[in-house]
């Protein structure tokens, strides 16, 4: 506003300059005071009109700037109306989004839990279907076991039966004499393998039986020790080395053809000094659990592989192992048979006292395999079933571990009763005893046309090792080399 006045006084000012310096050189006449005063009014109505014009320009600028003011201020009122709408709208659509995502997570946990429940109920569908099956098949199991043993024992008590029948027609046909007077046997079988057939021949002949128990090394070293004055009639052993070590001491008579025939060559000595009365295979006992029969190595010397470490059981003080190990130094000579020795001693064999408890072990996983004879095995067979965790594996090759051992007897020439030992080497090859042998022991027979139990593998379907019985009557140096190692006292 007071700009305003102040342009309106300066238009006054300019407007009696201009008066005040117009042509002077005629001077006007002097204005009266009225028209002075009329005219210093015109001046300010002019100036009042101009200063009312500017106000009304001013006042207009103001509207229009006021106005721009309140459509700028409507505009961004609007705008942000529009932004607060934008905004809620955007918010909305968050919340919808954020809802959304939620319910797809609630749906997704949803399915989630039920492809959970479903893949648990599928997985407790398969454990009840496998447990079903694995029920089933112990049970199918069970029963075939229960059946063989059945069968097995069926077929016990049939050939017990056919042994009682041969034995009650011998006892007939055999004139019993009023006094058939006695034999001396020293076994180095055990008497739960041939106590129940020695019986036999005394019922079947009436003679008085008597017989000293021992292992075949130990009653070899007593037929020595005892010489000429020794009272054995025979000598019933484990394995030919003891009775070569009896022949070497010609301790032995010649047998006669009649008993020597019945025979195969493999089975008897080349001088006719004694005959074998059962076969016994080598064989690798192995625990079924821990061992595939497709690992097992193919020969003895496998076993001597660090892989073997603490997993072998062995018994070296048994007959039959010390058979085996002659039979190395025959087959291997001297030197390679104590490095297969070290070799298995380096492997830290569990030590068994003979050939039972090492199968034993074997079945119980206590030891993963075992040197040992064939017929063990299937005594547990026929005993625990097929259940008993133990097999045989039986080597290929030409070598010691194919062994076929006999179990064999010979009549000491010093004997007192020659025609009564003779009966009883008879006796052990007939056919009565050659049954018992393969029916209740589970040992090969030496003569024909006996039948082997079930259970057996076929003897021509075990490779046998081609070694002559009579060159493994070196018991003594065994026994010195096994010495020599640590292996038996």
């Amino acid at each position: 506003m007071l700009r305003y006045k102040f342009i309106a006084f300066f238009a006054v000012m300019c407007l009696t300059f201009v008066i005040a310096c117009s042509d002077t050189t005629e001077p006007a006449p002097a204005p009266s005071s009225d028209a002075v005063a009329a005219k210093a009014a015109q001046a300010k109505a002019e100036a009042d009109t101009t200063a009312a014009k500017a106000a009304q320009e001013k006042a207009e600028a103001d509207a229009a700037a006021a106005k721009a003011a309140q459509e700028k201020a409507d505009t961004d009122a609007a705008a942000a109306k529009t932004a607060q709408e934008k905004a809620e709208a955007a918010a909305a659509a968050a919340k919808t989004a954020q809802e959304k995502a939620e319910a797809d997570a609630a749906a997704a946990k949803t399915a989630q839990e039920k492809a959970d429940a479903d893949a648990k109920v599928k997985a407790a569908d398969a454990t009840a279907a496998k447990a079903a099956q694995a029920k089933a098949d112990t049970d199918a199991a069970a029963a075939k076991a229960a059946q063989e043993k059945a069968e097995a024992d069926a077929a016990a008590a049939k050939a017990e039966a056919d042994l009682q029948k041969l034995l009650a027609k011998a006892a007939k046909a055999v004139t019993v004499p009023a006094d058939p007077g006695e034999l001396v046997v020293y076994s180095g079988r055990k008497e739960s393998l041939v106590g129940a057939i020695i019986e036999q021949f005394r019922v079947a002949t009436g003679i008085d039986v008597k017989v000293k128990y021992g292992k075949t090394g130990e009653i070899a070293a007593t037929i020595l020790e005892e010489g000429k004055n020794s009272p054995a009639d025979v000598f019933f052993a484990q394995d030919p080395g003891g009775l070569g070590a009896v022949a070497n001491a010609n301790m032995f008579k010649v047998l006669s053809n009649d008993i020597t025939e019945q025979v195969p060559t493999w089975a008897k000595s080349n001088e006719s000094l004694w005959v074998g009365i059962s076969g016994r295979a080598r064989a690798v006992v192995y625990n079924t659990a821990n061992v595939d029969p497709a690992d097992l190595p193919d020969t003895l010397e496998g076993f001597t592989d660090p892989k073997w470490k603490g997993r072998i059981g062995w018994p070296p003080t048994n007959g039959s192992f010390q058979a085996m190990v002659t039979a190395m130094r025959v087959k291997w000579g001297e030197d390679k048979t104590r490095e297969w020795l070290k070799g298995i001693q380096a492997n830290e064999p569990i030590v068994y006292p003979k050939n039972t408890p090492t199968v034993a072990a074997a079945g119980a996983g206590e030891v993963d395999v075992g040197f040992v004879n064939h017929y063990y095995l299937y005594r547990f067979l026929a005993s625990e079933g097929d259940n008993f965790g133990a097999r045989n594996h039986y080597l290929a090759g030409d070598g010691p571990g194919s062994l076929v051992l006999v179990a064999g007897a010979g009549i000491l020439s010093t004997g007192k009763n020659q025609d009564n030992a003779e009966k009883f080497l008879n006796f052990m090859l007939s056919k009565v005893a050659q049954q018992y042998f393969a029916g209740q022991t589970y040992e090969y027979p030496v003569v024909e046309g006996v039948k082997v139990s079930r259970l057996l593998v076929p003897l021509a379907e075990v490779t046998k090792a081609e070694i002559d019985m009579a060159d493994l009557e070196d018991l003594a140096g065994t026994q010195a080399l096994l010495r020599d190692l640590g292996l038996i006292n």
